[in-house]
């Protein structure tokens, strides 16, 4: 018996890279998917490629049941075209991956609104448009598992991801939201960062000249989240979780870890003087950091 025998998923972004891996490990467990992806470039611009499809006939070919879906995460109603179509070809929606992105990576100087907007449209606002056309019907059925896409790019920044940062932290919050909102309903809400050589990563192994290391194996991401859409993960909610070589791990939301206190309160002036002794040793580290110095470029 697989964990999710007679369940219906959509991963969206399933056709190439880390979803097309979140895809075959659902369908492997038994469930049937909706393999959505408009097929673009990793800038969102228009191909001729069909790996909605590719991925479809892998399924199917190791037994399993698959249908393609070519519609934009961006758009409100094409969202909800994405879930009617698992409601009609499989009867019901049980689990939604958000997974699907794109990057167009500029420093802040040289970032264009364009460039802005397109990248928070698809991570941000299609993770919103796609769980809140499947949220009712799991609502009403008392049952659902959704798994948003996050990025330690935005739990930990990234040089040259403004936007990219902005949309993968945006989706932590949603994350934490919907966890509370839906839990009553039978849905558990969490988000998973992942890492793994892509199409997203390829570039920064083209300049090191060296080859991506068995652990940025995509595949590798795809058992954390399969599990988290079982029902042998209704106690889990509300998480962050991530993968780093060969650990899954878990991270906790933003909270105080230090404080410094006057009872009168502060001027700037004694701020400064206290800061360093009070705060300052606690600072954070800003940044990803790839073994062997590199800067990582984790996502989906």
């Amino acid at each position: 018996m697989g964990l999710l025998n007679g369940r219906v998923a959509v991963v969206t972004g399933s056709g190439r890279g880390i979803g097309r891996e979140f895809a075959l490990s659902l369908a492997r467990e038994g469930a049937s998917l909706v393999i959505n992806d408009v097929g673009v470039s990793l800038d969102g611009q228009g191909t001729k490629d069909d790996p909605a499809a590719a991925v479809c006939a892998e399924i199917i070919e190791f037994g399993g049941a698959a249908i393609p879906n070519y519609e934009s995460v961006t758009d409100f109603y094409g969202a909800e075209k994405i879930i009617v179509a698992a409601v009609k070809e499989f009867g019901t929606i049980d689990v939604l991956v958000n997974n699907a992105g794109i990057v167009r990576d500029r420093t802040l100087v040289k970032m264009s609104e364009e460039d802005f907007d397109a990248v928070v449209a698809v991570h941000m606002k299609g993770t919103f448009n796609c769980t809140r056309h499947a949220a009712p019907i799991m609502k009403e059925k008392g049952y659902g598992r959704i798994v948003n896409i996050t990025s330690s790019a935005g739990l930990r920044g990234n040089f040259g991801q403004t936007n990219y940062g902005a949309a993968k932290a945006a989706i932590m919050g949603m994350t934490f939201v919907w966890a509370l909102e839906l839990a009553r309903s039978g849905i558990t809400v969490n988000a998973v960062a992942p890492a793994g050589a892509t199409r997203m990563t390829a570039a920064l192994f083209e300049r090191s000249g060296t080859a991506p290391p068995p652990e940025q194996d995509p595949s590798l991401n795809a058992p954390l989240v399969t599990f988290l859409a079982s029902e042998r993960a209704s106690h889990v909610n509300g998480q962050i979780l991530g993968r780093s070589e060969y650990a899954f791990t878990l991270f906790q939301q933003p909270k105080p870890i230090a404080s410094m206190w006057r009872d009168s309160g502060w001027t700037p002036e004694l701020v400064a003087e206290q800061f360093d002794v009070g705060l300052g040793q606690h600072l954070q580290t800003v940044g990803m950091v790839m073994p062997g110095g590199m800067e990582r470029k984790e996502g989906s």
